[in-house]
């Protein structure tokens, strides 16, 4: 019996998981997840790759900046959690925040990478047919940067939703990371691995469903 609590089987971990999607608790609370995971990854990819080009096209900024990237990739996510916690309070806000500040320098590392790879030619052929900012980063950056994007949002993603269920677990009143610090007080271990199993197959239906087809999407023109 003892065993069974501590480390439960699958087909006892697949019941829980029935019981509590029957309930609504599961996917309330995977609902209100994803709904955090999505803010924070928009945040974090749109800053990210804006402050990625302009540091990866300017010697200038990326020396000055070098030195703080590598203190806010370092920087451990526990610290900013609770620091924004501290300063914003126990809100929304404070979660995404949290999130997202340690999501960008990720982001914008691996876009700064790529932007430092930009093919020249490919300027001087949008120079010659006189585009224009928009069109250039739409046909020119865009698609170069398609193989960084796509790693930083697979990362960043995987990334973001653990550091969620932490947000979740130290500050927030409902959330998969809620349910699991809940059930964890509660030394329920089977409902703990349940919600856990949940949300992976959650963000494995993400990464097949919606990463891959877009990152294939994007990266045609590259076998054209």
């Amino acid at each position: 019996m003892q065993d069974r609590e501590t480390l439960p089987g699958p087909l006892a971990v697949w019941q829980l998981m029935i019981g509590e999607l029957q309930s609504g608790e599961l996917l309330f609370h995977i609902a209100i997840t994803l709904r955090r995971v999505a803010f924070a990854f928009v945040i974090a990819m749109s800053l990210g790759v804006v402050f990625g080009l302009i540091i990866g096209r300017n010697r200038n900024v990326n020396r000055w900046f070098d030195s703080w990237l590598l203190i806010f990739l370092n920087l451990p996510a526990l610290v900013t959690i609770v620091l924004c916690y501290l300063w914003i309070g126990l809100t929304e806000t404070a979660a995404i925040v949290a999130v997202s500040l340690n999501k960008i320098p990720m982001v914008t590392v691996m876009i700064r990478e790529g932007a430092r790879a930009l093919d020249p030619k490919l300027f001087d052929m949008a120079q010659v047919f006189h585009m224009n900012r928009a069109a250039r980063l739409r046909h020119v950056i865009l698609p170069q940067l398609a193989p960084q994007l796509a790693a930083s949002a697979r990362t960043g993603l995987a990334l973001i939703w653990k550091i969620v269920l932490v947000v979740e677990f130290l500050g927030r009143s409902n959330g998969v990371g809620f349910q699991i610090h809940l059930y964890f007080q509660l030394f329920d271990v089977g409902r703990v691995m349940a919600y856990s199993i949940s949300f992976v197959l959650v963000m494995l239906a993400v990464e097949y469903l919606i990463l891959q087809p877009i990152e294939n999407r994007a990266n045609r023109w590259r076998h054209a």
